[in-house]
């Protein structure tokens, strides 16, 4: 996740942030690019959370999802699914149907977080896949209402205040939960409208690390819809 934020804004390779007194939790993210996760491994490091790739478009399940997603939740963690978005290729509404068919639902059971969006740089064309900064607008708000309507929940979303201040002018504050990538020591500005944070993927080194903006329970009750 973000390979196309680290190539067009940052060189990634950051030390923990300095949170002085702030609660924050640990957790990581990761796709077909690290197949077998040593889960144990990164429970004894501290992280509590994980987000597991799972699609991309409407044509590509990644092949490593079950066992990193079944994986990360026997050890313990609280964990979601991501989607890999590609707005110039099918709707928003057909993208989210497909990723809650291929592993992107949620259940209330304390342990599964809402699934996230990846809406970022097109590794395969124009940055902004050809969108106005309306339509685009457009494309997200199809995915989070399909996306609401299938799971009860609005989905996370994962993007770079730069690319999103390009690329998109809508506001989804009030309803989507937001996952910043920025690989430095401190967050800076947030995209358009977002008072806060809920997570913060600092650095990709030796793997994609986030924080959680709160405490563990925190975190719990996101995980519950409360």
């Amino acid at each position: 996740m973000g390979s196309q934020i680290r190539e067009n804004e940052t060189t990634p390779g950051r030390r923990a942030p300095h949170l002085s007194n702030r609660p924050s939790v640990h957790g990581m993210d990761v796709s077909g690019h690290q197949n077998r996760v040593d889960w144990n491994y990164w429970w004894n490091q501290g992280m509590r959370f994980a987000y597991v790739k799972a699609t991309e478009g409407t044509g590509y399940t990644s092949p490593d999802f079950n066992h990193q997603y079944t994986g990360s939740y026997r050890v313990g963690m609280i964990r979601g699914a991501y989607h890999f978005a590609l707005p110039d290729r099918s709707s928003g509404a057909a993208q989210a149907r497909y990723f809650v068919r291929n592993g992107g639902g949620w259940s209330a059971d304390g342990r599964t977080l809402p699934g996230a969006l990846d809406i970022e740089y097109n590794p395969y064309g124009p940055k902004c896949y050809g969108k106005t900064p309306g339509r685009m607008t457009a494309w997200i708000r199809d995915f989070s209402d399909t996306y609401h309507r299938l799971t009860g929940r609005y989905p996370t979303i994962y993007t770079s205040t730069r690319w999103w201040n390009d690329c998109v002018d809508g506001d989804f504050s009030s309803t989507n939960p937001l996952w910043i990538a920025r690989y430095n020591d401190f967050i800076g500005e947030l995209p358009h409208d977002w008072g806060y944070h809920t997570f913060w993927q600092y650095t990709s080194k030796p793997l994609d690390k986030n924080l959680f903006n709160g405490t563990y329970e925190q975190l719990e009750r996101l995980a519950l819809g409360r």
